[in-house]
């Protein structure tokens, strides 16, 4: 197939593109810097600048996982708007697209994030589950509010509610790893806030299967069965290196440094694959055990 990735340079999207290519597929990015998109994904890749470069193509699928990243700079009302720009108005650009095709693609996958949901406290949380209304859920709603303007008899679309994605090699974990090694990984908080996750091998494994499965639509939570607290996290995380976690951030010194952004740490939700799960999907890895076993074999 012809396969249009966006956010195809990132840690989630790279990844994919890989996935992708080894199982035969012809694959087309989107980046600012097609130049260095090789170096950037890996693989040789087909990179143009411009969403209507991509007009003479006879694209199967669109996989849109653009944003700018949402934690790395305060949020202030500009950054704020940057974040929902990156997000809503690429994606409007790839509807733009689909409608002037004379042939449509059969799919787009689009991105979106647990922080649809807002603080969900203990509550298990599905696709239908209603939001608690927060900046991260205005975000993820206007970006899947953008993309539902694609769906037509010839195009499904199905909106990926990914959790955090955890591998050594990026994402949320990377960081993290330095200061584990040192014992020094701290919960943050109470440590009480679910923190929905899945392996990177099982997020990419999941689009691959919604590419594949033709009757896949609507809204999946990409995340694993098992989401578990931020203390349980830093715990095993801890056990990994050898160590019992015992350094605890409080919830006032992370508001002070990081402002409204401390609110994505201090709370989650116990986010379901109640969708994926309910078709047929199997997680490799459904514990963080699991996960952690494979990725530190031999620590």
């Amino acid at each position: 197939m012809h396969i249009l990735i966006t956010g195809a340079t990132g840690f989630v999207g790279s990844a994919l593109c890989r996935a992708l290519q080894k199982n035969g597929h012809d694959i087309y990015i989107l980046t600012r810097d097609p130049q260095h998109a090789h170096q950037r994904t890996g693989i040789h890749v087909r990179a143009r600048a411009d969403v209507e470069a991509f007009s003479d193509v006879p694209l199967d699928v669109i996989v849109n996982l653009a944003g700018a990243p949402i934690f790395s700079k305060a949020w202030t009302d500009t950054r704020k708007q940057v974040l929902i720009d990156s997000r809503v108005k690429t994606t409007e650009a790839l509807v733009a697209l689909c409608s002037q095709m004379q042939t449509p693609p059969q799919l787009m996958i689009s991105g979106s994030a647990m922080g649809y949901y807002g603080d969900q406290g203990d509550n298990r949380v599905v696709e239908s589950t209603p939001p608690t209304k927060e900046f991260a859920h205005t975000l993820c709603a206007q970006w899947e509010a953008a993309a539902r303007a694609v769906e037509s008899p010839q195009t499904r679309l199905a909106i990926v509610r990914l959790g955090l994605v955890l591998d050594p090699s990026g994402g949320m974990l990377k960081p993290l790893l330095p200061m584990a090694r040192l014992g020094l990984a701290s919960q943050l908080g109470s440590g009480r806030q679910y923190m929905p996750w899945v392996a990177l091998s099982d997020a990419v494994a999941a689009l691959m299967w919604l590419i594949e499965n033709t009757s896949a639509e609507g809204v999946y939570n990409l995340s694993a069965p098992m989401p578990v607290s931020n203390a349980r996290f830093t715990g095993a995380l801890g056990q990994v290196f050898n160590h019992r976690p015992h350094l605890r951030i409080p919830a006032i010194v992370l508001k002070l440094l990081l402002g409204e952004r401390a609110h994505m740490l201090l709370t989650g939700a116990n986010m379901q694959p109640a969708r994926l799960m309910d078709q047929g999907f199997q997680f490799q890895y459904p514990t963080l055990q699991s996960a952690f076993q494979t990725m530190f074999p031999a620590q």
